[in-house]
C-alpha cells in the first residue's frame, strides 16, 4: 500500500524534471516530509488544449497541477468516497467501477521523494517506520489516476496511486508496494491514445527497486502533525521486521 509519503519539490523542478508546465492560478504546494491522505499534492497529467470557445484542438502538453489525495469519481454523490479512495490495486483497475474511467483516460505520474511503511518488530507490538528512497536522490514517479468531481468554481480535482505486490528486499517490510514507473515509462503511461491499462501496468523494474534504500526512521512520522526533513533521517536504534533477518 501507499498511505504516507514525502514531496518536496518545487512546482518548477518538477516541470522541467518531467517536461511539463505548472498549472495556471494554483499557488505552490510547500514540500512536505509527512504527506498523508486528503492533502492536496502535485502530479503530473496530460492536459487537453481548447481553443477560444473551450473546444479540444487535439493538441495537448504535459501538467503540473495540485490535486487532493483521495480519488473521487465524477458518479459521486458527495465527495467524503475519496477518503477511501486513496489507492487503486493493480489488479482490479479495469473492474472497480471507481477506477475503471480514470485507468483508460486520465491517467497521472504522482511524484515523490519517497515513501514510508511500517514493519512489525520483534522486542515491540509497535511497529518500526521506514523510508523507502533512491540511494541517489532522483525522484519518483508513482503511477496514479486523476479524476475531476463538481462542476465549474466547485470542481475538485483528486488522485489516487496505484499499488502492486512488493518485490525484492521490500517483502521484507510489507507485502504491497506502489508502483513505481521508470523515466522511459513516463510518455506511454500519460499517453491518452493508449487506453488499455493492461497493456501499460508492467511491474516495478527490479533494478530500480534494488536503488532503493531501506532507512529505519523514527516514529515521529505516525503523526501526520510532524512534519520536516528530519522524518526522512536514519534512526540511531532499530529492531529488524519480525520473522526476517536484520537488513541493515
Amino acid at each position: 500500500m501507499c498511505g504516507r509519503y514525502a514531496a518536496s519539490r518545487r512546482p518548477e523542478d518538477l516541470a522541467l524534471e518531467f517536461e511539463a508546465v505548472p498549472a495556471e492560478g494554483q499557488p505552490a504546494l510547500p514540500a512536505d516530509y509527512n504527506v498523508a491522505p486528503t492533502k492536496d499534492v502535485h502530479v503530473v497529467r496530460w492536459k487537453k488544449e481548447r481553443d477560444a470557445e473551450g473546444r479540444p484542438t487535439g493538441a495537448g502538453h504535459r501538467e503540473v497541477r495540485a490535486v487532493r489525495w483521495g480519488l473521487v469519481p465524477s458518479w459521486a454523490k458527495d465527495a467524503t468516497v475519496g477518503n477511501r479512495m486513496l489507492n487503486a490495486r493493480v489488479e482490479s483497475l479495469s473492474e472497480k467501477p471507481a477506477f475503471r474511467s480514470a485507468a483508460r483516460a486520465r491517467r497521472c505520474l504522482v511524484p515523490a521523494d519517497g515513501w514510508y511503511e511500517w514493519a512489525k518488530r520483534l522486542d515491540s507490538p509497535a511497529k518500526q517506520p521506514y523510508y523507502i528512497t533512491p540511494t541517489d536522490g532522483s525522484v519518483l514517479a508513482f503511477a496514479g489516476l486523476w479524476e475531476v468531481w463538481g462542476t465549474g468554481e466547485d470542481r475538485l480535482y483528486t488522485c489516487t496511486v496505484i499499488t502492486e505486490p512488493a518485490v525484492g528486499a521490500l517483502t521484507e517490510i510489507h507485502d504491497r508496494m506502489p508502483m513505481v514507473l521508470p523515466r522511459e515509462r513516463w510518455a506511454e503511461w500519460l499517453d491518452p491514445a493508449r487506453e488499455d491499462v493492461a497493456e501499460l501496468t508492467a511491474p516495478t523494474p527490479p533494478e530500480l527497486v534494488e536503488a532503493l534504500e531501506l532507512r529505519p526512521v523514527s516514529t515521529r512520522v505516525n503523526d501526520v502533525r510532524c512534519n520536516g526533513r528530519e522524518l526522512t533521517e536514519r534512526a540511531e536504534t532499530v529492531s529488524p521486521p519480525a520473522d526476517q533477518p536484520a537488513l541493515f
